[in-house]
């Protein structure tokens, strides 16, 4: 579970700070460009991948920048993928969790059947600010009776509460590729 430094710096790189977006004051990380080098998104999901501290069954990630680094180590890890999605994005059957996020509020959604109980789960996201959305998956998979094995991110907002909130949720294992 070691660091790879240079893969690091060079994943941090290809993420570009866009200021005042979306409001005055706010420094946005844009994970576009990292998400246009196939060289920096093959690493990104490797060093997500290496992050991984003990065995997992499935990978959930999070509507809809999740899906795009949670896909790929699913099929890297030879293990299926559940999407957790916005409202009204899912048929069937769901269980909802409302949260709050830096401006304003949503929902998150998962089928009432996509995870087994006991199932070891790794959520991916790419950013965790305040912590509303990925406590909001983490319920989602603890009504599934699952166990969420770790939560993954590429990037973290340093002063937004957001391991303080995820630890108030229960998740007891959580890295970031990068730190803001």
């Amino acid at each position: 579970m070691a660091v790879n430094q240079a893969r690091v710096d060079r994943i941090r790189a290809l993420v570009r700070t866009i200021p005042d977006f979306p409001k005055p004051g706010v420094q946005f990380r844009d994970i576009t460009p990292l998400l246009a080098d196939p060289v920096g998104l093959r690493e990104t999901i490797d060093e997500l991948i290496d992050q991984i501290d003990g065995p997992v069954d499935v990978v959930a990630g999070i509507d809809s920048r999740g899906f795009l680094f949670g896909a790929p180590i699913a099929v890297e890890l030879g293990i299926g993928f559940v999407p957790i999605r916005k409202p009204g994005k899912l048929p069937g059957d769901v269980y909802e969790e409302n949260f709050d996020l830096e401006y304003g509020s949503s929902t998150l959604s998962i089928h009432q059947d996509a995870l087994a109980p006991g199932q070891r789960v790794l959520l991916v996201d790419d950013l965790l600010a305040t912590g509303g959305t990925l406590g909001a998956a983490a319920r989602l998979i603890a009504r599934e009776k699952a166990v969420l094995a770790r939560a993954e991110t590429v990037i973290e907002l340093n002063g937004s509460g957001g391991r303080e909130h995820l630890t108030a949720c229960g998740v007891a294992s959580f890295s970031s590729i990068l730190a803001f």
